[in-house]
């Protein structure tokens, strides 16, 4: 029971992990549509910061493997816990979509975690250390934009940040949960706060891709 219990506290603050890594993650991504050279600027310095890259990033990379394996892990645990006949009686009377599907949202994240990582940070790798180029701190704005010509590219994400959207839904709400936070007068303000969070980040994510896929088609 302690064991259950200390997972799913470590899985919220996994989740508290990430979840500030999107917005500033996402934040740092707007920036490229309103400044260029505010956008690369920024860039180059995550992209050249030692602390960043050789601290920073491979706790970060740790911090998304064991986000989602764990609650791969947990989901089948419960589900492997409950009477068939009792959960599907009682299930969708006491829960919502979200809440009984985190286990697909979160592959479905995770396969998508496989592309994005190809398309940006592989292609990063290559180029600081495989291939060795000079800096060019110019550089990342027009690598965005190369990211997002292919319309089929551009739909997977926009699929995939939805997915990442129901996701949020429940995660947000559930890790204040998980950690022992409820209190009758500011769950209703976190539900707002988790409801507003889950739609605006990956909408915005969503405008970044479709802005940069119609700027590079005309």
């Amino acid at each position: 029971m302690k064991t259950s219990i200390a997972r799913k506290i470590l899985m919220a603050l996994s989740g508290f992990f990430l979840m500030f890594f999107l917005l500033q993650h996402v934040t740092i991504n707007s920036l490229s549509l309103c400044s260029e050279d505010t956008f690369n600027s920024v860039s180059h310095f995550f992209g050249y910061n030692p602390i960043i890259q050789y601290i920073l990033q491979p706790v970060l990379i740790f911090g998304f493997l064991f986000h989602l394996i764990m609650g791969m892990y947990l989901e089948y645990q419960n589900n492997k816990a409950r009477n068939k006949k009792y959960a599907k009686h009682n299930s969708a009377a006491s829960s919502n979509w979200m809440s009984r599907n985190m286990i697909i949202t979160g592959i479905m994240i995770l396969l998508f975690l496989g592309l994005h990582f190809y398309d940006f940070w592989v292609q990063e790798m290559n180029y600081k250390y495989v291939e060795a180029l000079p800096e060019n701190p110019t550089r990342y704005y027009h690598e965005l934009q190369l990211k997002f010509v292919d319309v089929w590219r551009v739909a997977i994400y926009v699929v995939s940040f939805i997915f990442l959207s129901l996701h949020l839904m429940h995660g947000f709400q559930s890790a204040f949960q998980s950690v022992g936070f409820r209190h009758n007068k500011y769950t209703p303000l976190l539900k707002k706060l988790g409801t507003a969070y889950a739609i605006l980040v990956p909408l915005m994510f969503i405008i970044i891709a479709v802005y940069h896929h119609i700027s590079v088609s005309h």
